[in-house]
């Protein structure tokens, strides 16, 4: 049965993973291991050494701590937001808002609020 620290990081991993565009092969790749580990990591079923989660880190651009951050925090907000970042769809949606300017992003929520009334 997995930790629910090694799940937790796991789920961070896949998250910033998704939203950073890097398949499993190619995370797998820039840090020498293959895909299936990556696989395993995300599950939560393999440990990710301090060493690994440092290259990691490296590749998706963020500090060691994002993987623990929340770590403390069970609710369940968080498991909604990883649910969501399972979503191929929901994954398109955010990198896109992310790519738009302020303005664009008040008239997207604009847009889905009306949309969500309708």
């Amino acid at each position: 049965m997995p930790h629910h620290v090694d799940i937790h990081v796991g789920q961070r991993l896949r998250s910033q993973r998704s939203l950073c565009g890097i398949t499993q092969q190619d995370l797998a790749e820039q840090v020498g291991v293959r895909f299936q580990q990556i696989q395993k990591y995300e599950s939560g079923s393999n440990r990710i050494s301090a060493s690994r989660l440092w290259d990691v880190a490296q590749v998706l651009q963020v500090p060691v701590a994002f993987f623990f951050d929340g770590l403390n925090e069970a609710s369940a907000q968080s498991d909604m937001i990883t649910d969501l970042m399972r979503d191929h769809e929901t994954v398109q949606l955010v990198r896109a808002y992310n790519k738009m300017t302020e303005r664009r992003q008040r008239q997207l929520c604009q847009l889905a609020e009306v949309l969500r009334a309708s």
